[in-house]
């Protein structure tokens, strides 16, 4: 499982360290994808495996299915983790969530995403001053 919230710095070749707390679980690959709100989401691999599974059994009928696999797929990218836990963000990806000097990295039970610092502070402000209203609509699904 992993969860919380983590902070870092891109060091000076450009690679982010994956949390200690989460290494033991995305393992030596991972997948980079381009995620909502100008995140990127790091899945492990046996997890990328089942939601690219599932966006490729989509009916193609439909153009915005077409559409979001495209770009979802397209966009992604296998990553190595490296002896001390570092992976490589590619520039595209790295330009897509405003990635600069200062990173998060939260843990989503399953998957991983990466913010901009600032980004994520704004998002995360945002966020907190709606929670009530957001569990309340989680609670008429059953989940919370």
């Amino acid at each position: 499982m992993m969860i919380g919230e983590y902070r870092h710095n891109i060091d000076a070749k450009k690679r982010i360290a994956v949390p200690a707390k989460f290494r033991k679980e995305i393992g030596e690959k991972a997948v980079i994808a381009k995620g909502q709100e100008k995140c990127l989401f790091v899945y492990p691999v046996g997890e990328w495996e089942k939601v690219a599974e599932k966006l490729s059994q989509l009916p193609t009928g439909s153009a915005d299915n077409r559409n979001f696999v495209r770009i979802f797929l397209s966009g992604a990218v296998d990553v190595d983790i490296d002896a001390l836990g570092r992976i490589l963000v590619p520039d595209y990806l790295k330009e897509f969530a405003g990635l600069k000097e200062k990173v998060v990295i939260t843990g989503l039970y399953k998957k991983l995403e990466i913010w901009d610092e600032g980004h994520w502070n704004d998002y995360k402000t945002k966020m907190e001053s709606q929670t009530d209203s957001l569990a309340e609509k989680l609670g008429e699904l059953g989940v919370y």
